[in-house]
């Protein structure tokens, strides 16, 4: 393995970490069973849970945007998504996918396992997909 992939997999472990810490520490019953943790281009890492609720409740994912543009980290480099309970990396949902892509198109999105997880450009979660941007 080159230097430069153990330091990118050591920097997606430590998203992983972050993301698993956070459900594990706060993830409380139904309402916040999912934490993401996103890494900034400056070298921060932003975590949030999701905050479920009957009528629709933002993801994870959504929470980190939000927490990372309060903390003024406004270009996201990486993202992953960990359910609480031990149940490891969930991908981000069809709705998820969307938003990432259309506020940072080069975002790149962790999926696999925590132990192996696998960096995929968010444009390869989404084929053929909508351009938001595009049609504004």
């Amino acid at each position: 393995m080159a230097a430069v992939d153990r330091i990118e997999l050591e920097a997606d472990l430590e998203l992983v970490r972050a993301a698993t810490h956070t459900a594990e520490t706060y993830a409380r019953g139904d309402n916040h069973t999912v934490a993401a943790a996103a890494r900034a281009k400056d070298g921060r890492i932003i975590t949030g849970l999701n905050v479920y609720h009957f009528t629709g409740g933002p993801c994870a994912e959504l929470v980190v945007l939000g927490a990372a543009a309060a903390q003024g980290a406004y270009e996201l480099e990486a993202i992953v998504a960990v359910a609480d309970g031990g149940r490891g990396i969930v991908p981000p949902c069809g709705r998820c996918r969307q938003v990432l892509f259309d506020y940072f198109p080069d975002l790149t999105v962790l999926v696999g396992t925590a132990e192996e997880p696998r960096a995929l450009p968010v444009a390869e979660l989404l084929p053929e997909s909508y351009v938001w941007a595009d049609h504004q």
